[in-house]
């Protein structure tokens, strides 16, 4: 499908947006790990220039401040909330970015029609105690996607309450997905993937859905231009704890995002570029009533995310397991992990996550692994090998 016929009349602003991006990100984020306090410092002069406006919702488990920040006085309330997982700050990066084009180009069309004719109501950190640990789960070792029935965490009461209290006609769940999952049965890796979330087990539609869908596509269109062939779709089996369920549910149409991964982008710097423009223009295509032309089909036929992709590969090894068997020809597969030093750096390992034929398999990087040796002793499944060591073995 064609992303200009999807965008309608939309594609020459995804172009400016994406393109302009430089002028107008936070250029003091370097980095995908920091602390609540940290983003605080970076939204304080925006508060203090009234741009945005900031309300205190609550406190999480350890005491920190859960605020909302809002933006524009128009009569549709949009709601946007991040990290609610605290390893998961791709769309707070890409927020910051957002409430700082806003703040440097008032005039802009899109600003301007944005102000106008929304009320943008942002938690760009729901879990600030996990995000002080880069850690999925809040401090209470909850994940808080799965409260949203039983709401035993502060965190999950403050999402609650704030939607019950605001209303708003559309939201955006953003998240960040494992970076190495792919397109359908391709190699190619998801960049984004998109779901508007079921309300029931039945998954039927009805106007709640329907409207989230038709902005789901917009995002779609979007995403399809500026990276063709790296947008899924989520799974979107009914999951009665989450959140995005149960705020489709509540009458709120909803839109998951989740941020995958891009190859040497570790901390997700290109991805939040791609959040910047595609939440932009999706607020943009709500404020114009554009939305409601997009064809729900964009999304629907999105592949469904896929696990076809490694970190790294090393192709046609000569392996063998031990002095009972004879040796074989294998493929090996391994995935990067940051480990926290004594120090208080990071540092990053290889796990060996797979063995044999990975024909069907990608990766970020490939190596040539003819004329390479090894043995049971230096390889084993699941086993740990700082990067240092690992280049040693395969050279």
């Amino acid at each position: 499908m064609n992303p200009n016929d999807t965008l309608l009349g939309l594609p020459e602003i995804v172009r400016e947006l994406f393109e302009t991006y430089d002028d107008n990100k936070r250029d003091e984020i370097k980095s995908r790990r920091f602390t609540q306090a940290r983003m605080i410092e970076w939204l304080r002069p925006m508060v203090d220039a009234k741009v945005v406006e900031a309300k205190p919702l609550g406190t999480s488990a350890e005491g920190r401040t859960v605020s909302l920040y809002s933006y524009g006085t128009g009569p549709v309330k949009v709601f946007l909330w991040s990290q609610m997982h605290g390893d998961e700050p791709t769309a707070t990066m890409a927020l910051l970015d957002i409430l700082n084009f806003f703040a440097r180009r008032r005039d802009h069309a899109v600003v301007r029609k944005i102000r106008e004719a929304l009320t943008l109501l942002m938690i760009p950190m729901l879990n600030p105690d996990g995000a002080e640990r880069f850690t999925r789960r809040t401090a209470q070792l909850v994940d808080m996607n799965r409260d949203a029935m039983t709401l035993v965490t502060p965190e999950a009461n403050i999402l609650k309450n704030t939607r019950n209290t605001y209303q708003p006609q559309f939201g955006f769940n953003l998240h960040d997905q494992d970076p190495r999952y792919t397109v359908g049965s391709t190699r190619n890796v998801a960049a984004i993937a998109l779901l508007a979330p079921a309300f029931s087990e039945s998954r039927e539609d009805n106007d709640v859905r329907r409207r989230a869908k038709k902005v789901a596509s917009v995002l779609a269109g979007v995403f399809q231009l500026l990276v063709p062939g790296h947008t899924a779709k989520y799974d979107d089996t009914f999951e009665p704890r989450a959140f995005g369920d149960r705020i489709q549910q509540w009458g709120t149409s909803t839109v998951l995002i989740e941020s995958g991964g891009w190859p040497n982008d570790r901390d997700k710097m290109f991805i939040r570029k791609l959040n910047y423009a595609g939440l932009l223009t999706s607020l943009f295509a709500i404020a114009t009533g554009e939305y409601e032309r997009s064809d729900p089909a964009t999304y629907e036929t999105l592949p469904f995310n896929t696990k076809n992709l490694f970190d790294l590969i090393v192709r046609g090894v000569e392996f063998g397991a031990n002095d009972s068997t004879r040796p074989i020809c294998a493929d090996i597969a391994f995935n990067l992990e940051e480990t926290s030093l004594a120090d208080g750096s990071l540092d990053l390992m290889a796990r060996v996550v797979d063995l044999g034929d990975l024909s069907s398999y990608g990766s970020f990087e490939e190596r040539d692994g003819r004329g390479i040796r090894l043995n049971g002793n230096q390889i084993q499944l699941d086993r740990v090998i700082p990067l240092k060591q690992l280049g040693y073995l395969l050279k």
